[in-house]
């Protein structure tokens, strides 16, 4: 006797049922969105709302901190350039003539949601016994100290201290035994660039497999927040890996791979280091995307051969994205976190970044070396387009740090 038509029909459409419930399980939320500049900020969060370390509540549902415009706001800045003695030259631009401060004055206002205020309290409460670190170039150091400027002043000055030691940069909050703490490895693994001072190579070489050269001082850290990106770009194609020996060998044994491919190898290499050294219990882990820097006004509409000296206003289109925020390491990383299963949490700053030319450091900054009358009569020639001033925009990155932590 044949089955009845509705259990073969059953059977038929069993296949496609199992095959819903695994897209809508499984983390796939990076590969169904769209690529490039919004990979997914949901990155690798289970979706089974098992509550996180250091979680204290959620966003609302729908929500895209990540996705929004910039709104002007009285209340701004979150503290003074004269207030926050961690400053460093790079990024003190008022105490260096800056002569404007509408860049301050911007927050980030998400379109379906807000984000939820920056508590300082909360966030020293909440290092209590605990080791916050920031891994990676400069930028991720500016986010570092913009972190310091936030919280310090609930420190008493007895209590609280900063020191270089190689390459970390430790704030001790004595009387909490916390420390936010930075290490400078602009590409995570072994480079010859890896001096915290004197780093300044043109022929940038990294070793492959050798991120526990740093990673064994990363041990025992809480809060992670990785960065890597800017230093990848002076090789704009091709990227050269030392396989065996020094890097001050005469005769080297390298090898030179697409920039993509090199990058592609740091991203494994983190992921794996993350699963080995992190408990996913106990421990936050974040990575940064790429910081935008602004170095070629056509892009946006202005004259040809400028940059962003004497920027005033932001990027008004929406759709902005600059040429060398390189949507293909996007790919890259949405390619790996999407293959991953190490929780970690995406910090999507490049679009909401892109929009702010007028926020750099400029040439409002310390310069290391004296300028040329030639420099000084071409100032675009000397303005610092990729760093930042602070107060400014790396705060808004550690507000929606702190949204990812605790909110989700």
């Amino acid at each position: 006797m044949k089955p009845p038509f509705s259990s073969s029909l059953l059977l038929i459409l069993l296949p496609f049922i199992v095959l819903v419930i695994f897209l809508y399980t499984e983390e796939f939320s990076c590969i169904l969105c769209q690529l490039g500049p919004r990979v997914s900020s949901q990155q690798h969060i289970k979706k089974n709302k098992e509550k996180l370390p250091f979680a204290i509540g959620e966003t609302e549902k729908g929500c895209d901190i990540f996705s929004g415009k910039w709104v002007w706001d009285e209340n701004r800045p979150l503290y003074e350039e004269s207030e926050c003695p961690y400053i460093t030259p790079q990024s003190t631009c008022q105490e260096h003539g800056r002569p404007d401060k509408d860049y301050q004055h911007w927050r980030w206002q998400p379109h379906s949601c807000s984000l939820p205020s920056f508590n300082a309290t909360l966030m020293v409460e909440t290092l209590r016994g605990k080791r916050m670190l920031f891994v990676g170039d400069s930028l991720n150091r500016g986010q570092y100290i913009s972190m310091i400027c936030l919280v310090h002043r609930l420190i008493p000055e007895n209590a609280k201290s900063i020191e270089n030691d190689g390459n970390f940069a430790i704030f001790t909050i004595k009387d909490y035994n916390a420390t936010i703490e930075f290490y400078w490895a602009p590409f995570l693994l072994e480079s010859n660039s890896d001096a915290a001072i004197t780093h300044r190579i043109v022929e940038r070489v990294v070793r492959n497999g050798s991120i526990d050269v740093h990673g064994k001082y990363w041990k025992g850290s809480d809060i992670i927040v990785f960065d890597t990106y800017l230093w990848w770009l002076s090789n704009f194609s091709i990227f050269t890996i030392c396989r065996q020996g020094s890097f001050d060998d005469e005769v080297k044994d390298i090898v030179e791979v697409s920039t993509e491919n090199a990058y592609r190898m740091v991203m494994k290499s983190m992921l794996s280091w993350i699963k080995e050294h992190m408990n996913p219990k106990k421990t936050r882990v974040f990575f940064t995307s790429m910081s935008p820097y602004h170095e070629r006004s056509i892009e946006w509409g202005g004259e040809p051969n400028k940059n962003c000296f004497n920027e005033t206003k932001m990027i008004d289109d929406p759709n902005y994205w600059a040429t060398d925020s390189r949507k293909s390491i996007m790919h890259v990383i949405d390619e790996e976190f999407g293959k991953s299963k190490v929780p970690i949490s995406f910090l999507n700053i490049t679009q909401l970044s892109s929009y702010r030319k007028d926020a750099h450091s400029s040439i409002y900054k310390k310069h290391w070396n004296p300028l040329t009358p030639k420099q000084l009569a071409n100032p675009s020639s000397y303005a610092d387009c990729v760093h930042w001033c602070l107060p400014g925009l790396p705060d808004t990155w550690n507000e929606l740090l702190f949204a990812k932590l605790f909110y989700l």
